[in-house]
């Protein structure tokens, strides 16, 4: 009987260090989603600013956002130069993610 409780004792603490892995594998695909959305949002709005796309950069960064099922939390359009905060929960957790777009400098 020993052999079994140790068995046991393996396979509980291998259970719970896969899921464990497992959360955290999560939680980072969900923290480059956001980021691919924060610069989706980014790339949308210094193309309405740069006049490439027509409509106004902010109100494209909330479309691309909305798209992609997060919300847009600022929009700064500098120029030619767009940047966007937006926002998603992972759980319980709120995710922010920020991009920057525009031409090089």
């Amino acid at each position: 009987m020993p052999g079994s409780a140790l068995a046991v004792g393996i396979v509980s603490a291998t259970a719970a260090g896969l899921l464990a892995l497992a959360a955290v594998a999560a939680a980072g695909v969900h923290a480059q989603r956001a980021a691919a959305a924060a610069d989706g949002a980014a790339l949308a709005a210094a193309d309405a600013a740069s006049g490439a796309i027509t409509g106004f950069p902010c109100e494209r960064a909330r479309e691309v956002a909305e798209a992609m099922q997060v919300s847009l939390h600022d929009c700064e359009v500098t120029g030619l130069i767009a940047t966007v905060t937006i926002g998603a929960t992972f759980g319980h957790l709120p995710v922010e993610a920020r991009a920057r777009a525009g031409p090089p400098p």
